[in-house]
């Protein structure tokens, strides 16, 4: 019996809680809002679809007692209104550090001993908050982090030498914000570096597209979500599947004493192992860089 949780049915909760319903990905799907409004409509909206499903998804609304023996639990609580017009993530920090606090606890009270993966921003901090509450062990709590961000660099990168997205590899590391960076000396296209395809002034001005990217959606229409919403149903089909998914996620890093991004390995307990790479010196400070910005917003 696969059991999903998501909590928080904003443009992006309800996004991830559709794309589970029509993929068949679980058995029981939990609904949790705090606008019972909002939750019966979604509700019935879901249970209106079922006739026509191809996949059949039992779905369960409001109660936390439900989580007790679900095996993810999707948190997609937020203000997206503050980050929007602050262009800032961190701007939703006030709300959602206290949702945190209250969502984590009732995580922990339900008996929970799931996966969860966070989607709510400042992702890296509020993936921290999380764990604190939840007591979970760290492995246990991870957010999409720059699995997005990298992404949004594969799909420049691929426009730029006209490709597939998904013949671009490589990462965009540290925090799931403007502190974030691409890492060039792991970004290959076709198996070709990224160092032999541009030159330095084109590396620049691809940098900064990815961030660039992410505000022009969110400033087009209020709000970004199929793309994020992917990306955890992903990291949730990873951990259902025990698939051994390489991605990169916040995931908690003793070095650095805080949750950023990086690639690791998720499988059915979250996170199995962090994947090191062999960054620049240059990189290597821009992940310091990153880490001290999130440390010193917690």
């Amino acid at each position: 019996m696969r059991k999903i949780a998501v909590i928080g049915l904003g443009h992006v909760g309800v996004t991830v809680a559709y794309t589970i319903y029509a993929q068949g990905l679980c058995d029981e799907l939990v609904l949790i809002d705090k606008n019972e409004k909002k939750l019966r409509a979604e509700e019935y909206d879901f249970k209106d679809a079922a006739s026509r499903m191809l996949f059949h998804t039992e779905i369960k609304t409001g109660d936390y007692n439900e989580l007790k023996d679900a095996d993810v639990v999707i948190t997609a609580f937020g203000d997206i209104e503050a980050s929007v017009k602050s262009g800032d993530r961190f701007a939703e920090l006030p709300i959602n550090r206290a949702a945190a606090k209250e969502v984590g606890q009732k995580i922990k009270a339900a008996g929970f001993k799931g996966v969860v993966i966070n989607i709510s921003n400042p992702c890296d901090v509020i993936t921290s908050i999380l764990q604190h509450e939840t007591q979970l062990p760290k492995n246990q709590v991870l957010g999409t982090g720059t699995f997005l961000d990298t992404a949004r660099m594969q799909r420049t990168v691929g426009e730029a030498m006209n490709q597939d997205p998904r013949n671009v590899a490589g990462y965009v590391l540290g925090e799931h914000g403007n502190s974030q960076f691409i890492a060039w000396s792991t970004v290959v296209v076709n198996n070709k570096a990224a160092s032999d395809l541009f030159t330095p002034e084109e590396i620049e001005k691809l940098d900064k597209l990815p961030v660039e990217g992410a505000w022009k959606v969110a400033f087009g229409k209020g709000y970004t979500s199929y793309a994020v919403a992917t990306c955890a149903v992903r990291l949730a089909e990873a951990v259902l599947s025990n698939a051994h998914l390489f991605a990169p996620v916040s995931v908690y890093l003793d070095e650095y004493e805080t949750y950023i991004g990086y690639p690791a390995i998720i499988g059915s307990k979250g996170i199995e192992a962090v994947v090191q790479l062999d960054l620049t010196e240059k990189e290597q400070e821009k992940m310091w860089q990153s880490a001290r910005y999130i440390v010193r917003k917690y």
